[in-house]
């Protein structure tokens, strides 16, 4: 537990003051008239119950003060709620490198159906999109709640070449905030490629004119969420880390999901036979820049459990809860039980 406001804390020396100052009310009281020994050894007997229940309402009514100065310092606890998230970007890498057979029966077909699983266990009112990257970007499929629709979409999925996949998560934060003036224009298509004789560089066609934004806390825009799956190993397209960092300063989480074995795998192509390599550590950095998570799956079983939890995490999820509502409910029950055993048992009031 923490509190917003522990200073307030402090009032809690009003606690042992006032058992004190009860102590001395109960010395100052006249004392009790001499009783004949034979009836003071019965009143013994039966009125032992009574003199400890006439304590029971001042000790309610000091807990009752004590949780309502806990109340005062504002509380909080991590709670398992409902999740907010009710839109959420499926960023699908569809480069050749994803026809690698090291995930059976490839790593297109098994993020293929577990995506599929994923989207149908969804409740109802959370909204889906689909992105693919490959050279660029494509939003494939708006977010809806047409579960039909999504499947189709995944269906209609095509390997073609190069990983941008920088250019999938401007294209998916473009998708949760198609207001935010993104220009997609320069950031992704405007993009050209050159070779450099180490692998292809990016020459930037125009200067993006997207709208600058107040940064906020990475992974506190709870309305929203991405999840990016890839093999990891960006050929082309703006760099990963400086999309990641825009998807930070929004608030965004991304959820990254490295789909091959750590050994890599061979991909057919034209007929000719490629080694893809897996690149896990991009994918690592774009989930911890955001907030998200990082998820390994080498085969089509493990991607499936990787879905499982992640359908969790944005069914129930756990948050910082300020609890200060309870603490004040919980002590002001106690004071009015205080205050009606009180009444019963006031021999004045009888």
């Amino acid at each position: 537990m923490r509190f917003i406001s522990p200073t307030l804390l402090w009032l809690f020396v009003a606690v042992p003051l006032l058992v004190a100052l009860y102590l001395l009310m109960l010395r100052r009281r006249k004392p009790a008239a001499v009783r004949v020994a034979s009836i003071d050894v019965i009143r013994e007997a039966l009125g032992g119950a009574q003199r400890i229940r006439r304590h029971l309402p001042p000790l309610l009514l000091l807990i009752a003060l004590a949780t309502m100065l806990v109340a005062v310092a504002r509380p909080t606890a991590f709670i398992t709620l409902p999740s907010e998230q009710r839109t959420i970007v499926l960023a699908i890498d569809v480069s050749l490198s994803m026809r690698a057979t090291d995930v059976e029966p490839s790593r297109i077909a098994a993020a293929q159906e577990a995506a599929k699983a994923f989207i149908n266990e969804q409740p109802g009112d959370v909204r889906i999109g689909i992105v693919s990257f490959a050279g660029t970007a494509l939003l494939v499929q708006a977010p809806t709640q047409n579960r039909e629709d999504l499947i189709n979409a995944i269906d209609r999925l095509d390997l073609q070449r190069h990983t941008a996949i920088g250019s999938g998560l401007i294209m998916a934060l473009a998708t949760i905030f198609p207001d935010a003036g993104i220009d997609l224009e320069s950031m992704i298509f405007g993009a050209a490629t050159r070779d450099t004789g180490r692998g292809v560089a990016i020459e930037q066609a125009g200067k993006s004119q997207t709208k600058t934004v107040a940064p906020v806390p990475p992974g506190s825009y709870p309305s929203a969420a991405i999840i990016l799956l890839s093999d990891g190993r960006r050929t082309t397209g703006p760099d990963p880390m400086e999309a990641a960092k825009m998807a930070a300063d929004r608030g965004v989480r991304v959820f990254t999901v490295g789909l091959g074995s750590a050994q890599g795998g061979m991909a057919g192509f034209e007929g000719f036979s490629m080694y893809m390599r897996f690149d896990e550590e991009a994918l690592k950095a774009i989930a911890e820049v955001t907030r998200g998570a990082y998820f390994s799956a080498a085969s089509a079983a493990e991607l499936k459990n990787v879905y499982q939890e992640l359908n969790t995490r944005f069914m129930l999820e756990k948050k910082e809860t300020e609890v200060s509502a309870l603490f004040t409910a919980i002590a002001a029950l106690l004071a009015v039980v205080a205050a009606t055993l009180s009444v019963l048992w006031s021999p004045r009031l009888a």
